[in-house]
């Protein structure tokens, strides 16, 4: 009986989810390792957290102007990075700046 050739498991698998004040709700799966998952940009997303080691505080936001209307999105990511649970959850002002300072993780 031959069992085939398997795909490594991927090291890391995050749930990313958005919701704001018009109760719109964004969801997906991102893996990284190899990259992988429903997110719509996983290769940029995967080596934005790579490095910053899976740490979501330490992701340094790329540059780029948002506006100052108040709309907050609330995000959150859970899962497993390279072996260690992952809980994060944040507030940002608008998805322009969800998506500015995750560097496109929370861009969906």
């Amino acid at each position: 009986m031959s069992l085939g050739c398997l795909a490594p498991a991927p090291a890391s698998t995050l749930q990313l989810t958005t919701h704001d004040t018009a109760n719109r709700i964004g969801s997906v799966v991102l893996t990284c390792d190899p990259p992988g998952g429903t997110h719509p940009k996983r290769d940029k997303a995967c080596a934005v957290l790579s490095g910053a080691g899976g740490d979501f505080s330490r992701i340094t936001a790329r540059h780029q102007l948002c506006t100052l209307i108040y709309a907050p999105v609330e995000v959150t990511a859970v899962g497993v990075w390279h072996g260690k649970p992952v809980s994060f959850r944040t507030t940002y002002a608008n998805r322009c700046e969800a998506d500015r300072d995750s560097d496109g993780v929370f861009g969906f």
